[in-house]
Order: C-alpha cells, then structure tokens, then sequence
C-alpha cells in the first residue's frame, strides 16, 4: 500500500543499514494498526523494533558490520483488547505477514512458514507468540517475530526481555551442570547473543563484574569481526565465556532491581501479566538512554552524509 513508508534497509553487498530497519519496524507496526482499523474496525496501537541488539555492533551510520543472515523483529501489542479473541489475532497477523512482504519488496521474498509458537519462559498465562517467515531469494535465512503482550516502547521491551533470555541461555552456561554439546553453528550464535546481553546490560552490572567480563567481550568481538569459522575456536570461546561464568553476572545486574518489586528473575514465565514488559525505573534509567544514544547517532551520522 502507498501508505507504508519504507527505508533504505538494503546497502552495496547485501549488508544492512541497522537504523533504517529498526525505523522499517516501526513503520509496518503502524502500517499495521491502521490497516487494523480501516479493515476491521480494531484500534490496536503497536510499537515494534529489532530484537536481537546487533545494532550495537555496526558502524556510525547504522551500517552492519557483517552481513546479517538472520532478522528479529518484536513487536509490543496491548492486552485485554479484541486481540483476546483469536479469529482477531489471526486478523493481524494476516496483516502483518502482508505487510512484511511489502516492507522488504523487492529485496526479499518472504513467505510465511509458521506462527503461534510460544517464546521459551514467556509468560505462562500469556505466552509471546513467535511468527517465522523464509525469504525465497536467500538474501536473508529468514525473518522471525516476537508478539509480546504489553504495550511500551519498544527500547523497555528489549531490556524486559533480557530477563528472559538470561534464563534460556543459563542452560547452556549453568555451572552446576558442565558445558553443553552442541553443533558449532548454534555456539556461534549463542555468542553472539553473550555480547549482545552484556552490552545491553553493562550500564547495570556492577563494576568488578564489568572489570572482569570486558576483555572477554572485547575478545569475542574481535574474533567475530575478523570472521569466526574454525570449530576449535569457537569451542574456545565457548569454554572461556562458561569457565568465567559470564552468565551469573547478568543475572545479578537484573535480580535485584526486579527482587524489589517481588519479581523473582528466576521464574520469569509466572510473573503477573501486568507485568510482562515491566522494567523497575532503576534500570529504565541507566539502560535505556544507551540504546537511544546508539539510534540518535545513527542518525546524526546519516543526516551528515545527506549534506
């Protein structure tokens, strides 16, 4: 539809402009909720965004430094809201898949695979629901979407949802239990994920823990962009980021802050659904301005160039 406003996404090489998919995001979730309305007389407002963090390895402007094989998107709906019914659900994410496939035409050709599955440890009397769409030209592997129930902006949900993800990675780095096998591919990635979540969390851990974990993370990092294939190494990291249990320290930036509310970290899928998406002001204030500090010089970068 002439309505969606779309954005550069797509640069020389097939590499990613990190900014202009993030706006792209939030330019389909209010695509969306208009379509909603027009077509089904639904008022559901939306805020939606990467997911994942991998704009916080990028260049100035917002340019990927690696080619991204793997989009995220989340998106943040409201409860108690027509939405409940799910011949309406079903409605918007109809929608949305439509949408999607406008959003990034021509440069990809996205076809539905699946949607409903429920997001490990989200909660249990509400679940977040997954969609997955494979783009047919194999420029990207696929786009996979999160639908979490509360409505907020979309830089609180990405903190939120840390609290989750700790405790989905913890198995693979759990103390008590050794070290996971797994196939190299998946280790990479969970590596990936490992400085992304300290990134996104530095602000709040304290700092022996970021005296410690630094040099790990700056070492990681270098080996990713020089371009990590070889098993052995990968093994290598996997085993320094367990060993330094790296995890623990994530979990206990966020225990506290959360403990003071009477939310217990470690059993995230049975919080109250009022509070999905809920971050204490502690940590709002220390962890979101980062993220929009990275987004606010993206686009100082990309307005220079304009000049």
């Amino acid at each position: 539809m002439e309505d969606l406003v779309k954005t550069p996404v797509f640069a020389d090489n097939n590499l990613i402009n990190l900014y202009h998919l993030n706006e792209l995001y939030q330019n389909i979730a209010a695509e969306v909720s208009q379509r909603m309305r027009e077509t089904h007389q639904i008022d559901i407002p939306i805020t939606s965004g990467i997911w994942g963090g991998t704009y916080l390895i990028a260049h100035p402007n917002g340019l990927a430094k690696r080619r991204i094989w793997r989009f995220y998107c989340i998106v943040n709906l409201p409860q108690n809201t027509p939405l409940d019914q799910h011949a309406n659900l079903e409605r918007l994410v109809s929608i949305y898949c439509d949408v999607f496939k406008e959003g990034f035409s021509p440069h990809l050709e996205l076809k539905l695979e699946m949607w409903g599955g429920r997001l490990p440890f989200s909660n249990s009397a509400k679940p977040s629901l997954t969609l997955h769409m494979e783009d047919t030209t194999e420029t990207v592997r696929w786009l996979r979407v999160f639908f979490v129930w509360n409505h907020v902006p979309w830089e609180e949900s990405i903190i939120s949802d840390t609290v989750r993800i700790v405790k989905e990675y913890k198995e693979f780095f759990d103390l008590k239990k050794g070290p996971v096998v797994k196939d190299a591919k998946e280790i990479k990635y969970l590596l990936q994920d490992i400085i992304i979540i300290y990134r996104t969390l530095k602000n709040a851990c304290s700092e022996d823990f970021q005296e410690h974990a630094n040099s790990i993370i700056e070492k990681m990092t270098e080996r990713f962009m020089a371009g990590l294939h070889d098993r052995d190494e990968i093994i290598d990291l996997y085993e320094m980021v367990f060993k330094n249990a790296l995890i623990y320290g994530f979990e206990e930036s966020l225990e506290a802050p959360f403990g003071k509310a009477g939310l217990n970290i470690q059993d995230v899928e049975n919080w109250p659904v009022e509070k999905i998406n809920w971050v204490p002001d502690e940590l709002k204030e220390k962890l979101i301005p980062p993220i929009q500090q990275v987004f606010a010089g993206f686009k100082k970068e990309l307005e220079k160039e304009k000049l």
